[in-house]
């Protein structure tokens, strides 16, 4: 029998995605947000606070980057959600990270991230109930220590930190339990 929780954010898991862009005087912010996913073949939502400043400075620039966020850079991936660039002037220096800028999109590659959506502002959905960031993918890089054999990303080597909203924890993917659209086959054939 299940136990009432109350009002909770009961999703799991919840990627850990840095959203980095520039801003008016080039730059660098980058936030850490948890709410965001895939919304189409070639776009990616997310969903922040239009007060963020890098919300704002996407809305300057048209374009953004999203990283996934992976077990060795855990500590900056939290700093860049515990901190605001509106209060923090030097909040992406204080990390001693690299940005290089993207050769797709007007916006910064966080270096140290091993795999980065490069995005150019699609839509901004705002209402009484949510504030949504659309991206369009123009491109995606990924460092070679994260592909496979077959030149596509291997989870089991990204180490891609995922958000625990139950307990406030972080974790890491990477063990491959089962083949998507064949481990329910058996069912179509009843």
């Amino acid at each position: 029998m299940k136990r009432d929780l109350g009002l909770i954010q009961a999703v799991y898991p919840m990627p850990v995605l840095m959203v980095a862009a520039y801003d008016e005087n080039g730059k660098v912010n980058v936030m850490n947000a948890a709410w965001g996913n895939i919304c189409d073949m070639d776009k990616v939502a997310l969903f922040i606070g239009e007060d963020h400043k890098t919300t704002q400075n996407i809305l300057k620039t048209k374009a953004f980057t999203v990283s996934i966020a992976d077990r060795e850079h855990m500590d900056a991936a939290d700093f860049f959600g515990i901190a605001t660039g509106n209060k923090m002037d030097d909040k992406f220096e204080r990390t001693g990270y690299t940005a290089i800028k993207s050769e797709h999109v007007n916006a910064p590659i966080i270096d140290e991230f091993p795999v980065v959506m490069e995005c150019e502002l699609a839509d901004v959905i705002s209402n009484e109930h949510m504030h949504c960031v659309v991206g369009k993918i123009v491109n995606v890089a990924a460092e070679e220590k994260v592909l496979s054999e077959n030149g596509k990303i291997a989870p089991e080597k990204l180490n891609a930190l995922i958000f625990d909203q139950f307990q406030h924890g972080y974790y890491v993917t990477g063990e491959k339990v089962g083949k998507a659209w064949n481990a329910g086959k058996s069912l179509m054939q009843k």
